[in-house]
This record gives C-alpha cells, structure tokens and sequence, in this order.
C-alpha cells in the first residue's frame, strides 16, 4: 500500500473560472505580508460580481477566508436580490445586532498591487472595486477615531470616503 496522495494541483486561473461558473463569483483570499513596509494584513476580495449582481467587486481587510466568504456571501444574495447598497454610506442591518458596516470606492489603478488575480480575470481592462469596512467589538468603524488602534493594522483603509 502507497502513502501517496492525489495530486490536486490545479492552475490558479482554472480555479478562479471554476468558483465562478459554479457559484457566479470567486473569493480570493490573500495572506498577510510581514515583508512589506508598512505590513500588509492578510484580505479578501471578490471576482466576478459586476457580472452576478452589477455590484462592484468587493475587498474586505483583516478577516480570515471563511468570515470574509460568509459575510460577502450574504452580500451577494442581497444584491440578488434586489437590494441596493450604496457606496460611502453607514449602513444598518447587514451585520449582527445592527452594528454599522460602510462600502468605500476603492481607486483599483492606485492599489493594483493589491488586486493582481482580478486585474488578470478582466484581462487589464477597468474594474470597480469597493471595501467593506466592519467596526471593532465596540461598533466604531476604522475611519472614526475612536476604533480600536490594535485592529489598524488589520483593517487598514484604502477606500475614499
């Protein structure tokens, strides 16, 4: 009897497509870089939703892979839905016990480092791309002052109010 396991390499790109054709979107989780000056917390983000839903495609900083799928999955079958979420608003109701969330327009040229799977999805043609901000324990978001200074880091902004 062998130890061998399967080998289930499969092309990242094919991947990608894969999620996509299956679920209408692909979620790609990207790891925290202690390389980068100043550190890069680990994110998500979405591909492929202008297509689904008509939103934007959407990034979401300092959550692992698993909050970041549930929470954008519950997004995406909102806007399925027919629910509009406007950019740059403090919104109520999306997340537990009404604490506040905001979608930020993110300029996708100037943070292109950041998106490199999309940007290869849509061939370098223009995309849309906003961030999900979600508040700290006491329901303050990363743009108010009094959030809390240990999660800055996790959930820095690079969307424009």
């Amino acid at each position: 009897m062998t130890n061998e396991l399967p080998d289930f390499h499969i092309p990242h790109a094919d991947k990608i497509e894969w999620m996509i054709e299956t679920s209408g979107w692909a979620l790609e989780p990207v790891a925290a870089r202690a390389d980068t000056d100043p550190l890069t917390p680990g994110y998500c983000y979405t591909i492929g939703l202008p297509a689904l839903t008509g939103f934007a495609e959407v990034v979401i900083f300092g959550l692992t892979p698993v909050a970041a799928t549930g929470l954008l999955t519950m997004v995406v079958d909102l806007l399925k839905g027919g629910t509009e979420v406007p950019f740059g608003v403090e919104l109520l109701g999306l997340l537990d016990n009404d604490l506040r969330c905001q979608f930020l327009p993110v300029d996708a040229v100037t943070n292109a480092q950041l998106f490199g799977t999309a940007h290869a999805w849509y061939r370098g043609k223009p995309f849309e791309i906003v961030q999900l901000l979600w508040p700290d324990r006491f329901g303050f978001l990363p743009t108010e002052p009094q959030f809390a200074h240990q999660l800055r880091l996790a959930q820095p902004v690079i969307g424009v109010l």
